[in-house]
C-alpha cells in the first residue's frame, strides 16, 4: 500500500518524474560508463602478455614499445639486428627468445612475422597458452613460407578459412596504397579466441616475410630457393622487437642490464608489468578527473532532483492534507517523500545500466579492431555495488530536505476545502 501510493503519486506527475529521471540517468551513466572502461582497460591490458619477463627493442621510450609490442598501437621506429638478437638468444641465463617484426598489414589488422616458437611459448591471462582452433601453424621453410595463422577475431570478422588466399599490405593504415600481390598467402590455422590483440593480428613466418619483400625487390623465388635451401631460411636482416624468458627469475635484471648495455648496438630491455605501472600512473591523474567530474555531475543532479521535489510540496499540500485526514502519521509522510526519492533513483540506475550495457555492446568490437582493448561485456559489473549503494545512500540524504518540509507541513496542515 505504502509503495502504491508513493508510485500512483509519481504517476501523477509524470512529464516532472521522467525528466527527472533522465536527468539522473545520464549522469549516473557517465559515472559507470568511466568506472567500466577503466576497469575494463586495465583488465584487457594486464591478460594480454603471461609469461613474457623481458621485451627487447631499439632505445625508445618503454612505453612505446610496449604498446607496439605487444598491444599493437603505433610502431618502433627503429629495429633490432639479427646478430643482437643471436646473441640475447644464446646468453647463458635465457631460456628463449622470439624475434616478431611488425610493419605490415591486411585491411587495417597488424602482421607479425615470427617463427614458430611463438606459439609454444607466448601465454597469455593466467598464463595460458595459444591453441589452434582449426588447422596448425605455419611452415618455416623457405619452399612453403607464404602460409599465415589468423587470430579468431579476424577470421570470424573477414569470414576467413583454412585454405583461403590473402593478401598483405605495407603499413599499419587501415588503408594502403601499396599491396603485396606478388606473394598470396594462405591460411594455415586459426587461433582460437584469447580476449588480446592476437584475436586481431595476422601472423606469418620470417621466412614467409623475407620471400614477400625480396620478391618486391625484384629477388626471384627459385634464386632465393637455391641460396637457402640447407637452411630453415628464417634469418632477416632486423627485426622490431624480442620477446625474452629468463631461466629464472632472478635472472631478469640481469639480462636488463645486459642488453641496455649492449654496445654493438643501442638497445633497451622493459618489464611488462613494470611498464604496465607505468602506464597505469600516467593515467591515474586523467581518471580522477574524470571520476571527480562524474560525481560532481551526478551530486548536482540529486540536488536537482531534491528541488524538484521541494518545489511540489506547495501544490502537494491538499494531497498532504488528505492523507492526514485519512489517518496518516507525519512520519507516513516522511517517508512516503524518501520512498519516491529512492524509487525515482532506483529507475534511473536500471536505466543507466541500461545505457551502459548497450553502448558496450556497439563499443566492443570497436575497441578491440582498432584499439586492441577487449571489454567484457557485463550488464552488472564488479564495481556496480559499491556505486549503486554510494548512489542510494546519497540521493536519500539530498530526499531529506524535500521530506522534513513534508514532515512540518504534515504537522501544521489540517483538511482545506476549496
Amino acid at each position: 500500500m505504502f509503495i502504491k501510493i508513493a508510485i500512483n503519486s509519481l504517476i501523477n506527475r509524470r512529464v516532472t518524474a521522467w525528466l527527472t529521471i533522465l536527468s539522473v540517468a545520464t549522469s549516473l551513466f557517465v559515472l559507470l560508463a568511466v568506472k567500466q572502461i577503466t576497469s575494463q582497460a586495465k583488465t584487457s591490458f594486464g591478460r594480454t602478455v603471461s609469461g613474457v619477463d623481458l621485451i627487447v627493442g631499439a632505445r625508445t621510450g618503454q612505453l612505446n614499445l610496449l604498446l607496439a609490442s605487444v598491444f599493437r598501437i603505433g610502431y618502433v621506429s627503429n629495429s633490432v639486428s639479427w646478430p643482437s638478437y643471436q646473441a640475447i638468444k644464446h646468453h647463458k641465463h635465457v631460456s628463449w627468445a622470439i624475434p616478431i617484426s611488425l610493419g605490415d598489414s591486411h585491411k587495417g589488422y597488424p602482421v607479425l612475422g615470427t617463427t614458430t616458437q611463438y606459439f609454444d611459448v607466448f601465454k597469455y591471462g593466467n598464463k595460458q597458452s595459444l591453441k589452434m582452433a582449426q588447422g596448425q601453424a605455419f611452415v618455416a621453410d623457405a619452399f612453403d613460407s607464404a602460409q599465415v595463422v589468423l587470430g579468431a577475431g579476424i577470421a570470424e570478422k573477414l569470414g576467413y578459412t583454412l585454405g583461403q588466399e590473402l593478401v598483405l599490405s605495407h603499413g599499419v593504415g587501415v588503408t594502403s596504397f601499396s599491396h603485396h600481390e606478388h606473394v598470396k598467402f594462405t591460411v594455415s590455422g586459426i587461433l582460437e579466441f584469447t580476449g588480446t590483440p592476437i584475436d586481431q593480428t595476422l601472423h606469418i613466418s620470417l621466412s614467409g616475410l623475407e620471400v614477400m619483400h625480396d620478391k618486391e625487390h625484384g629477388i626471384e623465388s627459385g634464386d632465393t630457393h637455391l641460396e637457402h635451401e640447407h637452411h630453415a631460411h628464417e634469418d632477416v636482416e632486423k627485426v622490431s622487437a624480442v620477446l625474452v624468458g629468463v631461466k629464472a627469475k632472478f635472472a631478469t635484471l640481469f639480462m636488463q642490464k645486459f642488453v641496455n648495455e649492449y654496445k654493438q648496438e643501442p638497445l633497451m630491455s622493459i618489464i611488462p608489468g613494470v611498464a604496465l605501472t607505468e602506464l597505469w600512473q600516467m593515467m591515474a591523474s586523467m581518471e580522477k578527473v574524470l571520476l571527480l567530474i562524474s560525481v560532481l555531475v551526478l551530486l548536482a543532479t540529486l540536488l536537482g532532483m531534491s528541488t524538484m521535489l521541494l518545489a511540489s510540496m506547495r501544490e502537494r499540500s491538499r494531497e498532504i492534507s488528505i492523507l492526514r485526514a485519512l489517518g496518516a502519521s507525519p512520519w507516513f509522510v516522511f517517508c512516503l517523500i524518501e520512498l519516491e526519492v529512492l524509487v525515482l533513483t532506483l529507475i534511473s540506475l536500471l536505466l543507466a545500466l541500461v545505457m551502459v550495457w548497450g553502448v558496450s555492446i556497439v563499443a566492443a568490437p570497436i575497441l578491440s579492431a582498432h584499439y586492441g582493448i577487449f571489454i567484457d561485456v557485463k550488464f552488472w559489473g564488479d564495481d556496480v555495488y559499491s556505486i549503486v549503494a554510494s548512489v542510494l545512500v546519497v540521493s536519500l540524504i539530498m530526499g531529506l530536505l524535500p521530506a522534513i518540509n513534508a514532515y512540518k507541513n504534515a504537522l501544521q496542515t489540517g483538511l482545506l476545502v476549496k
